[in-house]
This record gives structure tokens, C-alpha cells and sequence, in this order.
């Protein structure tokens, strides 16, 4: 058997509250039926993390999406023959 310590993948976090925020974020995890105020902490902040990140990814996303629409609208190549066709088949139909 390996006689080496296994380390925990775990970090240390460290902020400075206030005697109010403390005492009003122990209540929250108490009423929230939280373990602790660390776990309180770390659920809330994570939950809220990843909600930044997936509107933060979204926005990208949506820029993307808008740069390729108005690329192709500014950029756009002639009608291929077979759109051409479909599209003249189309004004004899319903132009009349």
C-alpha cells in the first residue's frame, strides 16, 4: 500500500463580513435548512455563478448569431439556379 497522504481537491476561501451580514446570512442558512453558513455560501454562490455564466454565454452566443445573419444578408452571393427557378415557378403561381 502507498504509504502517501492523499490531499483533498479542496481550496480555502476567506471574505470579511460585517457583524450584520453575518448574523443575517447564519439566518438564511438556518431557515433554509442549510448544514452550515459555508454551505449556505458555497450552494448560493454557485447556483448564482452558474446563472451568470449561462446569460453571459447566451449573450455571446446571440452576438454570434447576429454577426452570421447580418454577414449573410451583407454578403449574400447571387441565387443559385434551382432557387432562381423555384422562385420564378413561384411569381407565375401566385402573382396573378
Amino acid at each position: 500500500m502507498d504509504s502517501k497522504v492523499l490531499q483533498s481537491d479542496k481550496t480555502r476561501f476567506e471574505a470579511r463580513l460585517s457583524a450584520n451580514q453575518k448574523a443575517t446570512f447564519e439566518r438564511a442558512a438556518n431557515l433554509g435548512g442549510y448544514r452550515s453558513l459555508s454551505d449556505f455560501v458555497v450552494t448560493t454562490v454557485q447556483e448564482k455563478a452558474k446563472e451568470i455564466i449561462h446569460e453571459h454565454e447566451l449573450i455571446l452566443a446571440s452576438q454570434k448569431d447576429s454577426e452570421i445573419f447580418f454577414n449573410a444578408i451583407l454578403n449574400a452571393s447571387n441565387p443559385s439556379d434551382k432557387l432562381a427557378s423555384a422562385a420564378k415557378k413561384y411569381n407565375e403561381l401566385y402573382s396573378k
